[in-house]
């Protein structure tokens, strides 16, 4: 067999770790031979690909971003990198029976799995495996680079309590999730945040300068806030900016705020996150050996398993407040908003 491999939007840690776990069980346990594409879907558009070798494979383990590149072209969205009028799903159809490819392997977020999902239901030959830091794709119950941002965003949270302490402040961390909340949630907790703002849970400003002005009368002179840069805000300010400023009025408490940003995208890998790539990457090439296509790799507890793409498209993995972790933070006394 002949494969095709691609990576598609955001780049996140433990992406080269799964095209490691891919093409060298493709190559040296099954025989096949395994075709990189560059830049997500529009290296299918262009025909930008490689021959890849067990030799080329060397030292992705721990390698952050993507060494196929990646891109956030859509094929099913006209423009991008072709004219306007070409039917770039059709030219896609064509360039892969062309190369000789039986399967595509698609690695991406919510939207590639959108993509990979329509493809599939073209008949095209598509299995998916679910990158993304924000751990929101549904399906599965955690995506790789999730445990390694969450390591970062914990770091960050852990290096703010001894300048908060010192300057008996409150600090603001924002972190990544535009609407699903999974690394403030858990980074929060796992860093000791006092007030966890998440896009899914409605705060009350009030409510949380009570919170951090009851903390001061009990003789916890300083704060730590962590938001999801998903929150609802003034619509002008980014979050941390926005509930620092909100805080610091309703308190009067000298108040600082920290953006990780793209911080939380880069740098090698936690071993986790390496070890589960690895297993999700093994498990899609068992799949296409099986001519089992049109699935999406998950973890269910600690097994690792698939389901159908379109069960996936267009829908998103959310926190809930019935969630343990929300459940243990507000008996610990933590605010939820």
């Amino acid at each position: 067999m002949r494969i095709g491999i691609l990576t598609s939007g955001g780049d996140c840690p433990g992406i080269n770790a799964t095209i490691r776990g891919v093409c060298k069980t493709a190559i040296n346990y099954y025989g096949m031979e395994v075709v990189g594409i560059h830049s997500g879907f529009q290296g299918l558009l262009t025909k930008d690909v490689e021959l890849i070798t067990d030799k080329s494979l060397s030292g992705l383990l721990n390698m952050g971003g993507t060494i196929l590149g990646t891109s956030r072209e859509k094929p099913f969205k006209k423009g991008g990198v072709v004219a306007e009028n070409v039917n770039k799903p059709a030219l896609i159809e064509q360039n892969i029976k062309e190369m000789g490819l039986d399967c595509v392997v698609c690695i991406g977020g919510n939207g590639t799995q959108k993509t990979a999902a329509k493809f599939a239901a073209m008949g095209l030959n598509i299995v998916s495996v679910p990158k993304t830091i924000d751990n929101d794709i549904w399906g599965t119950d955690i995506s790789f680079g999730f445990d390694s941002a969450v390591s970062i965003a914990t770091d960050a949270i852990d290096r703010l309590h001894s300048t908060a302490s010192s300057h008996k402040r409150v600090m603001v961390i924002e972190v990544m999730g535009h609407k699903a909340g999974w690394i403030a949630l858990y980074s929060g907790m796992a860093g000791g945040g006092d007030v966890i703002l998440l896009p899914e849970i409605p705060y009350n400003i009030k409510n949380i300068g009570e919170v951090i002005l009851n903390r001061l009368k009990k003789g916890k002179p300083y704060s730590i806030v962590v938001v999801a840069e998903g929150i609802q805000t003034d619509g002008r300010k980014r979050a941390a900016e926005y509930i620092a400023q909100e805080i610091e009025y309703e308190t009067g408490i000298e108040t600082r705020e920290t953006v990780l940003g793209y911080i939380q995208r880069g740098g090698s890998p936690t071993p986790f996150d390496r070890n589960l790539s690895t297993r999700m990457g093994g498990h899609a090439t068992e799949l296409i050996a099986n001519g089992q296509f049109g699935r999406m790799i998950s973890l269910k507890g600690d097994e690792i398993s698939s389901i159908p793409l379109e069960e996936v498209a267009g829908k998103l993995k959310l926190v809930t407040e019935d969630h343990d972790l929300v459940i243990q933070g507000r008996h610990m006394g933590i605010c939820f908003g």
